[in-house]
């Protein structure tokens, strides 16, 4: 589903020096349709990415169709890996897009092997498969299919209401292996929302797509992520926020504060001195020590947040140590951990690693 017409000249003063180093680049597409938007189509060389975990001898598996992401969220942690490209982690992880065009056929054939072993598998734990893009690439079909067809277990996490597209080959796929399903759904409050995020669905949009979901039959999370301090974080905000997932029929809710790395750290400082200058310095104070937020905070959190939880009947959800995904249920259940220790960022280890990029 690649555009016609459309190529660049890989030759142009424009052309991005780390991407005209690729021996696998098949060409860069523009088109009205996306504005301000290219499109790098690669031949992926591996589909199945192994990420290293926090404790030895532990890891996960994840796929990335693409990299980059025209979802724009200020606060994403994955934009410092557009920096291996020499790509910058700001405008260019929004409008330069590494799209993975054979994705699908080269994991048939990792999945084949006789070495796999059926390791639940991770999608959208770095750039999201739902992005507005997958509609005219469309690469998530063939790439369900093939994990339900080699009885892998996946999950997949998202903002992006085109998953509704995929709910009947889902349901197929369930019925043959274990899937997990969660939408990220961070603001309740639209205005906020279309500033840092602009270009993800609403969370009336997102929420409606659990709704679909959970009618179909299929156990959906959401991801209360990230809970952004000052601005979020208060109890009228979370409460409104549970009360909207609960109606919304979710099976679980998980959350966590803000993680801000170096190389989102400046993208997002960036947005908060544009739309928010009355919280630039508590920011810098707030994220002095490091990317995370302050422990004192986490517990704050935790004790402002738990019994809202508990008031709107949610369940809590698990995140997968390392990949940052849903936990699969194919791992089995286990105890969960306390609300303060799970609170923690999106895979750090795998936001820490150089990426499998092809």
């Amino acid at each position: 589903m690649r555009w016609s017409g459309q190529e660049i000249n890989g030759e142009q003063t424009d052309a991005l020096p780390g991407l005209a180093r690729l021996n696998n680049l098949v060409r860069s597409v523009r088109t009205p349709d996306f504005a301000g938007v290219t499109f790098h189509e690669v031949l992926a060389k591996s589909a199945l990415n192994k990420v290293p975990g926090k404790n030895a001898g532990l890891f996960g598996w994840t796929i990335n169709p693409m990299r980059g992401c025209q979802h724009a969220c200020a606060y994403c942690f994955a934009r410092p890996t557009h920096g291996y490209l020499d790509l910058d982690a700001g405008a260019d992880f929004d409008n330069q897009i590494i799209v993975k065009v054979n994705v699908a056929e080269v994991l048939r054939t990792e999945l084949a092997k006789p070495t796999w072993q059926r390791p639940p598998v991770a999608l959208g734990t770095n750039t999201d498969p739902y992005q507005r893009a997958e509609g005219r690439y469309q690469l998530m079909p063939g790439i369900i299919e093939a994990l339900a067809d080699s009885g892998t277990p996946f999950s997949i996490l998202t903002k992006g209401t085109l998953l509704r597209r995929d709910i009947p080959l889902l349901v197929d796929a369930s019925a043959r292996t274990t899937i997990d399903l969660a939408m990220s759904i961070a603001i309740y409050d639209d205005e906020l929302q279309q500033s840092v995020e602009p270009g993800t669905p609403t969370a009336t949009a997102r929420l409606a797509t659990v709704t679909a979901v959970r009618e179909a039959g299929l156990k959906c999370s959401v991801f209360l992520m990230p809970i952004l301090p000052f601005l979020t974080d208060t109890t009228a905000h979370l409460d409104e926020a549970l009360r909207r997932v609960a109606e919304s029929g979710a099976t679980s809710v998980l959350y966590s504060s803000m993680y801000l790395k170096p190389g989102t750290k400046e993208w997002f400082m960036q947005w908060l001195a544009r739309e928010h200058p009355e919280l630039v310095a508590r920011y810098e104070s707030f994220y002095s020590a490091g990317a995370y937020a302050p422990v004192e905070y986490r517990k704050w959190l935790a004790d402002r947040i738990s019994p809202l939880i508990r008031r709107h009947g949610l369940e809590r959800g698990r995140e997968d140590p390392v990949t940052g995904g849903p936990r699969s249920r194919a791992l089995g259940v286990g105890s969960p951990p306390a609300l303060v220790t799970e609170e923690l960022p999106p895979s750090p280890a795998a936001a820490l690693r150089q990426p499998t990029l092809f």
